[in-house]
């Protein structure tokens, strides 16, 4: 669980997206994740996506889509949310 501080960063970006949506339920959500070192290990999407339904579980379930796609570079991205 290193990289729940990355989590919670990006779980606050899909709160605000929510919020400033009305959104109640998530269906899809996508991500593009960098190389990301916390703790000296880089994030993995698994790891992501684990932590990712802990924090989010008022808005996601086990039908939410979580597509997290490793690119080059540093950061992450959020390329798409979508709910009810």
């Amino acid at each position: 669980m290193h990289d729940i501080h990355e989590a919670n960063r990006i779980a606050n970006v899909i709160r605000e997206y929510v919020n400033k949506h009305q959104l109640h339920k998530l269906s899809n959500i996508k991500i593009e994740l960098g190389a990301i070192i916390e703790h000296g290990q880089d994030i993995s999407p698994e790891n992501l996506d684990f932590n990712l339904r802990m924090i989010l579980k008022d808005l996601v379930n086990h039908q939410t889509k979580i597509d997290i796609k490793k690119i080059k570079g540093e950061s992450w991205k959020l390329v798409l949310i979508e709910g009810e």
